[in-house]
């Protein structure tokens, strides 16, 4: 089936969906696609080359991850990795006769929240609130986890390292202290799937018992991802079948998918502290360009979120207009996350926030990742201005 073209390179600001794959992994995923065909779960000594290169990757994801290379899971991306998290370690608290009750804030991803909204109804999930930076309610959740400690609950925790909408950092390490201190018993997971291109993975995974990472969003395929269970942490599977991955995850590896996940997450990590300086200084440049519009609010204060993602609402337009505006113009960017497009009614993150309704409908995200040049940063700045300009002239007329 063929493609249409696209007659323009777009300018593309929307990293926090998809970024492009880097050449490590394209290069490091062609050999697997053609010449190293065979099983990994095969006995025989192609099957056994292909799966020397995932026992490779497993030990190369495993050294940025900061953890064993057993604690290393290979799966089929975020949302695979969050339901695991969440429903596997409930019910494997069950199974060992155990109550159990998933936890999180408003503002988590729909991966993470729906797997806990879905428990709710039937008495096994509870969600708390969020503060106005995007970050979990640390008081709240500490009160919920006494109460269910004290009733003899397992609490399974899960809180967001980097908030995908609007790209708040949450201190993991001050919300594992919480978790640890009140309910020292629980499971504590995070999504981590926008933290790979921004922060240190390692400190983050020392805090944890689960991780979840998505490859397409640090420069891998799409469809694959990894998932960090600490050793003695117990989740029941989500997939049965072959046993591969220690019985973790049944199904015939993605060998391609998983050697080019491991390049990539290594390129991320040896160019992390560059680009995170590089990406900064460029988004930056961004927010002051985009304030200068006039009416235009900055959600989350830079400080406080990873430079890869500005997330701004804009008085008195809405942002399915702007965003015709701009892809009219090649310019990609969204209102919320990739998983929610589509939807009519303002983002569930700014509703936990307690972002008003009127300012939530001109939200716009614009996320910069490691093909983001200046040159797309100005354009930006200029189609924004003038889409913004016209959406603001139709309404006064």
């Amino acid at each position: 089936m063929s493609t249409r073209a696209i007659d323009r390179e777009p300018i593309y600001l929307d990293h926090a969906a998809t970024t492009p794959m880097r050449p490590e992994a394209i290069a490091a995923m062609q050999p697997f696609l053609a010449d190293v065909y065979a099983n990994p779960s095969g006995s025989h000594r192609f099957a056994r080359e292909a799966r020397r290169a995932i026992d490779e990757s497993r030990d190369a994801v495993a050294a940025v991850v900061g953890c064993k290379p057993g604690e290393v899971v290979f799966n089929g991306g975020g949302t695979e990795g969050d339901n695991t998290a969440i429903f596997g370690a409930v019910r494997g608290i069950q199974a060992g006769g155990g109550a159990a009750m998933a936890v999180c804030s408003a503002a988590e991803h729909h991966a993470v929240l729906h797997c806990v909204e879905h428990l709710a109804a039937h008495g096994t999930g509870l969600v708390v609130g969020t503060k106005g930076d995007g970050c979990v309610d640390a008081l709240e959740l500490a009160d919920v986890l006494r109460r269910l400690s004290s009733e003899g609950t397992v609490p399974v925790v899960s809180v967001m390292a980097v908030n995908n909408e609007v790209g708040s950092i949450t201190p993991i390490d001050e919300v594992a202290g919480i978790v640890r201190s009140t309910a020292p018993e629980a499971i504590l997971h995070t999504d981590a799937v926008q933290a790979a291109c921004w922060l240190d993975l390692a400190p983050i995974t020392a805090c944890v018992d689960i991780l979840s990472l998505s490859s397409h969003k640090f420069g891998g395929p799409k469809g694959c991802g990894i998932l960090f269970q600490r050793t003695g942490v117990d989740i029941e599977p989500l997939i049965f079948g072959g046993g591969q991955e220690r019985d973790r995850r049944s199904g015939t590896h993605n060998v391609a998918g998983i050697v080019a996940t491991a390049a990539a997450l290594v390129a991320t990590a040896e160019e992390r502290a560059n680009q995170t300086e590089r990406i900064a200084a460029l988004r930056d440049e961004l927010v002051a360009g985009l304030v200068a519009i006039g009416g235009v609010r900055v959600t989350i204060p830079v400080q406080g979120s990873v430079p890869g993602i500005v997330h701004l609402c804009i008085e008195g337009i809405e942002n399915e207009a702007l965003l015709f505006l701009l892809d009219e113009a090649g310019l990609c960017a969204s209102a919320a996350s990739a998983c929610a497009s589509g939807a009519m009614e303002p983002s569930h993150v700014l509703a936990a926030m307690g972002v008003p309704r009127d300012l939530a409908r001109g939200a716009l995200r614009l996320s910069l990742g490691h093909t983001t040049r200046h040159s797309d940063v100005t354009s930006a700045i200029g189609i924004i201005g003038a889409a913004v300009d016209r959406l603001r002239a139709h309404t006064r007329s």
